[in-house]
Parts: C-alpha cells; sequence; structure tokens
C-alpha cells in the first residue's frame, strides 16, 4: 500500500487574502459590556482564541463579516459574543421585541447548542434573550413562546437561533417577525450554501424586508472559493475578510495517523483491538452511510464494548438523548454519520477514528471531523482506516490540508 507524501508547495494553494488585522489577545481591552463580560469568564474563557482576537469587533462594529478559522478554535463565542455586545450597544435605540439577530445552523443538533453558548454568555444581560426555532420540534408550542415574550411585560426574543426550514416556515406564518433584524449570522456557511441548502437561503433573504443596515455574517471552518464568489450577491462592500490560508487549516493539537487496512471486512478486528490496547475518556467514529452506524454498533455490542450511535434518521427526541448520555460521560463511544460532524462541541473527545475515510469529493468533512477531538487547544488523536481503495482519499485530503498523517506507530497510547 503506497501513501504518498505531501510535497505540495505553498504556490499550489489557492489563498484569498484577509482584509482585517486588527488583533487584540484579550477580553478587557474589547469595551464589552461588563454584563457580557461576566458571562464570558462565567463560562470559563480566559483569553480570547485567535478567531476570537480577530472577529469579535468586526462584527461589534457592525461590518459584514466573513471569518474561516479551524474547528474547535471559538468559532461559535465569536459571533454569539459579537452579537450580545451590538445588541447591548444598541439598547433603547431599538425598542422593539421582535428579534434583531438570527443565527442559521444546517443541523438541529448545532442549533440548540449554539443557543446554549448564547444563553450561557448573555446570562447577566435581563433584556436579552434567545430562543432556538428547529425542525422536530412542536410548532405551535414555539409560535407560543414567540408570542407570550412579546406580551406586556416581557422583553419579546432578541436573537432568534435557526435551522432554514423552520424560520421560513415560522416568518410564513406571520410567529416571526423580522422587519426590526439587524445581524443575519450563518455558522457553518460553506454547508448553508451548498446545494443542500442555498435555495432555502435565498428564499429567507426575500422574505427579510429591504434593509441597507442588515449585517451580514459567515463563519465555518472551510471556505471554499466558490462560497466566496456567491457570498458577494447578498454582502455589502467593503466585506471584512478574516480567512486562513487552506494549508494552514489542519488543527493544531490533533495528531492524526492512519492504519492500513487491506479489506473492508477487517476494520471491525482492526477498531476492537485498538480499543483493547487504548484508555480514552470518549471517542467517536465516523462512518459513511446510516445503515453503517446501526450494523457497526450491533458489532460491537455483539463483543461487548458499550456504544451509542446517532443518525439522521433517527427521530429528534432519540437524538437528543443519545447526544445529551454522550456530553454527561455517560456513554463513551460515539458512532456517527457525518451529522455529528460539524460543530458538535463534546469537551472530552480526544480520540476520532474513521472507520470510512470521507470520499475525495467530501475531503472537506475531514476537517469537521477531526475537529471533535482536542476541542480550543486540547491534545487529540484521529486515527484513519485506509483500505487499497481509500488510497486516493487519503492522499488527496494530505494535498488538500497540506499535512502529513504517519502509519499510526505501536505506542498510540502514549499519544492519548
Amino acid at each position: 500500500m503506497k501513501v504518498e507524501e505531501n510535497t505540495q508547495n505553498a504556490d499550489d494553494v489557492t489563498t484569498i487574502q484577509s482584509n482585517w488585522d486588527q488583533v487584540i489577545d484579550n477580553f478587557d481591552d474589547m469595551n464589552l459590556d461588563p454584563r457580557i463580560l461576566r458571562g464570558i469568564y462565567a463560562y470559563g474563557f480566559e483569553r480570547p482564541s485567535a478567531i476570537q482576537q480577530r472577529a469579535i469587533i468586526p462584527v461589534v462594529n457592525g461590518s459584514d463579516v466573513i471569518a474561516q478559522a479551524q474547528s474547535g478554535t471559538g468559532k461559535t463565542a465569536t459571533f454569539s459574543v459579537g452579537i450580545l455586545q451590538r445588541l447591548a450597544t444598541l439598547g433603547s435605540d431599538s425598542p422593539s421585541k421582535s428579534p434583531q439577530a438570527i443565527i442559521l445552523a444546517p443541523t438541529r443538533e448545532l442549533a440548540v447548542q449554539i443557543n446554549r453558548v448564547v444563553t450561557a454568555l448573555g446570562d447577566y444581560l435581563d433584556d436579552i434573550t434567545s430562543l432556538a426555532l428547529v425542525g422536530g420540534t412542536n410548532i405551535r408550542e414555539q409560535m407560543a413562546q414567540l408570542a407570550s415574550a412579546r406580551q406586556q411585560g416581557g422583553v419579546g426574543i432578541q436573537i432568534v437561533v435557526a435551522t432554514p426550514g423552520r424560520l421560513i416556515d415560522m416568518i410564513k406564518r406571520g410567529a416571526l417577525k423580522v422587519d426590526n433584524l439587524r445581524v443575519l449570522c450563518m455558522d457553518e456557511a460553506d454547508d448553508m450554501l451548498s446545494k443542500g441548502f442555498k435555495d432555502q437561503i435565498y428564499e429567507i433573504f426575500q422574505l427579510i424586508p429591504p434593509n441597507q443596515d442588515l449585517q451580514v455574517a459567515l463563519f465555518s471552518a472551510t471556505m471554499p472559493s466558490e462560497v466566496l464568489e456567491l457570498s458577494t450577491k447578498f454582502m455589502r462592500d467593503p466585506v471584512t475578510r478574516i480567512l486562513v490560508k487552506k494549508d494552514e487549516l489542519t488543527l493544531e493539537g490533533i495528531r492524526q495517523f492512519y492504519v492500513a487496512v487491506e479489506k473492508e471486512e477487517w476494520k471491525l478486528d482492526t477498531l476492537c483491538d485498538l480499543y483493547d490496547t487504548i484508555s480514552v475518556a470518549q471517542s467517536v467514529i465516523f462512518v459513511n452511510s446510516r445503515r453503517k452506524v446501526d450494523w457497526l454498533m450491533a458489532k460491537m455490542e455483539e463483543r461487548e464494548f458499550t456504544v451509542s450511535a446517532m443518525h439522521g434518521e433517527m427521530p429528534q427526541a432519540e437524538r437528543s438523548a443519545i447526544l445529551k448520555q454522550f456530553h454527561t460521560g455517560a456513554t463513551r463511544v460515539l458512532i456517527s454519520t457525518d451529522l455529528l460532524a460539524r460543530g458538535i462541541d463534546v469537551q472530552q473527545v480526544s480520540l476520532v477514528v474513521n472507520y470510512d475515510m470521507p470520499t475525495v469529493a467530501n475531503r472537506e468533512n475531514y476537517l469537521h471531523r477531526i475537529g471533535r477531538g482536542g476541542r480550543f487547544g486540547r491534545k487529540g488523536v484521529a486515527i484513519n482506516f485506509v483500505t487499497t481503495g481509500d488510497i486516493e482519499s487519503l492522499n488527496a485530503i494530505m494535498k488538500f490540508y497540506s499535512t502529513q498523517i504517519d502509519e499510526m506507530p505501536m505506542d498510540i497510547a502514549d499519544y492519548l
């Protein structure tokens, strides 16, 4: 099995230059509302990450922003703090009880998690509240929540975190007013603007009344040039671009290895042998199909491993319960499709196993997958199972990210 060493030089990488270079390396110097600072420190942040040092202030200033940084570096907190500060600054200048900010996310789980972060960081802001609007929940109950928040004595809902389909539904039903909207932020923007969501995103912009003051912010770990071109259709110039080069995307702190498994049917034994020889707090195993999630879970349970599994065909309530168990540490191994790859922050994950390699067409999912381990500076390991048919995918990933993935050493336990 031949795996090529990555010899790509910088000239082979298409680079889009940033146009924002201000760096503020501590929260106290950002002129944030004291209540937001209190929420930041209560949440556990001590100093801003690289993306937070650069991107919070442009969001606060009302600039259109395209911000790209590695998974696990604090993007959610970046736009959450920026939006909270912007709305706190507006204060009495924007007395309406209708939402002033909408944050869009591609999955229900990610939207709920973002809302959790917004709520925590804004815990001391009595006049700013947020609500998650996602599919798989009772729409009439959510309509009632919005109506109740607007009633006399209530402050309304200032920030809505939503999936595109549910947001469109709520606007069309008249339950959600967008005539006071100041900020529209998209998390995982590359996914939001892909073929699956593009039509819905355009529809959302059509539902928002023309407003020259609408701020648009795009955040993601990957930002293909096609997305940047598409963004020019609904973002104003000049756009504040905070981008990292493609060859800087591989995560610091994540050690990447591959295991040569010549035949697909040998993967299961290899996986079980791996778990017999290492001890990790929590880990995620990625496969490429929902059917395989169920199959692998059954096979590991037959061998007396305690595992849980999650994929998109499961009812929302079941997915939420499984994710909660994993968050609390009740289960230590989670098998998933790429549903979990983007943005689900499980703090104790130190090992990610790509049981199936992402296809060449989906190579950008590799970064999102291995970003589950080693969140925000913590140590982590990614192990890729590579069959003969996966060599092209492995070499494409190394070339795409200008990274080197070495064969797994015998002392792998020392890296965990």
